[in-house]
């Protein structure tokens, strides 16, 4: 779902003082936080942690929900210099290099990052920082299958083979970061140049193209969606989500994951290029990445905290699939090939 809306989530000086909790600076700005169309907006524990920060600095935080990280990305290009809000959350590894290019992050070196895996914190370069972790892999309906009597593939090749006509949804890679990162794992599977082939073999067996991720896992697919797509591109943590948020209660999740398509999706926060409030700003990115928002979203946004002190909850890792071995590719073949292979893919697939 592309939503493009404000959000108020935080709250100001009076729900700071009623919580015992005195701002440092009286009259601190209120900022923005950019995020992509799958944080929440409200009531739940993770907004609950954006008024806690307000709470104690005394900077109001409101949220700007901006579509899907592709969109929210484009964006942001063209508003570079002059943001639409003051933080970006959301930018993964697949698209990092395009925020860096167009200079929409604000360079952010000092970050607090003594908790973040070191190798995520060198993707960024000091332009963002890493927030979370996980990965792009495509989900399948288990009840479908076994309804059908047909095995669930277990690899991409087995996904273009005529057996699975007409079954598998996937988000645009020119929208859609989930899109692209499974494009990036057809290319890590196939190479440079199979990679063609292999979309050309997809687009015959009838796969279906969506812009976002919202409108393939709720609309197309069968078991969240009541779609006709027993096959999706979602995330590894996607089934115990599906648990979790179960009504009536289930113990067992409904879908499962192909293990062998999954590629590895790290997301980054940072400081928007031209902010008129850099200083809070950097102070809303130190508290992302700090233990008491990054606890919070295992069971919200259902992906990994990048901050090493968290522990994560039992209801998630009991259903969270995390390949022995998830695919990647070197960002800087991503960022050389990346605008080429989505208009390359874009002819294959859409014509």
């Amino acid at each position: 779902m592309n939503r493009h809306t404000v959000v108020r989530v935080a709250v100001g000086l009076a729900a700071a003082l009623a919580l015992g909790g005195c701002s440092d600076d009286d009259g601190a700005a209120e900022i923005t936080l950019v995020a992509y169309d799958s944080f929440p907006e409200s009531d739940t524990s993770l907004n609950d942690a954006l008024a806690e920060f307000s709470a104690e600095t005394g900077i109001g935080v409101e949220l700007l929900i901006a579509g899907d990280t592709g969109t929210m990305l484009a964006k942001a290009a063209l508003t570079a210099g002059n943001p639409e809000g003051d933080v970006m959350w959301g930018i993964d590894n697949t698209l990092l290099s395009r925020a860096i290019d167009d200079e929409i992050f604000d360079p952010y070196p000092d970050a607090a990052v003594g908790s973040l895996p070191a190798e995520f914190v060198a993707l960024a370069g000091g332009a963002a920082v890493p927030v979370d972790y996980g990965d792009v892999c495509v989900n399948y309906d288990i009840g479908w299958f076994a309804d059908a009597g047909l095995a669930v593939p277990t690899t991409l090749q087995q996904l273009a083979e005529p057996v699975y006509a007409d079954l598998l949804v996937v988000e645009n890679p020119a929208t859609s970061s989930p899109g692209l990162a499974f494009l990036l794992a057809t290319v890590d599977e196939f190479g440079a140049d199979g990679w063609r082939d292999y979309w050309s073999d997809l687009a015959t067996n009838g796969v279906q193209v969506v812009d976002g991720w919202t409108d393939a896992y709720y609309g197309s697919f069968s078991w969240a969606g009541g779609g006709d797509r027993p096959l999706v591109v979602s995330y590894g943590s996607s089934p115990p989500a599906e648990v979790i948020f179960a009504d009536p209660p289930r113990t067992d999740a409904p879908t499962g994951v192909i293990e062998s398509t999954c590629f590895r999706q790290i997301e980054f926060a940072g400081v928007l290029a031209g902010t008129d409030h850099p200083d809070e700003a950097r102070r809303l990115v130190d508290y992302l990445v700090g233990e008491t928002f990054q606890a919070e979203l295992a069971l919200n946004l259902f992906v990994y905290p990048a901050n090493t002190e968290v522990a994560l909850p039992a209801a998630f890792t009991e259903h969270a699939v995390v390949p022995d071995s998830a695919r990647t590719l070197d960002p800087d073949v991503i960022a050389a090939n990346r605008a080429t292979w989505i208009d390359e893919w874009t002819t294959i697939v859409l014509g």
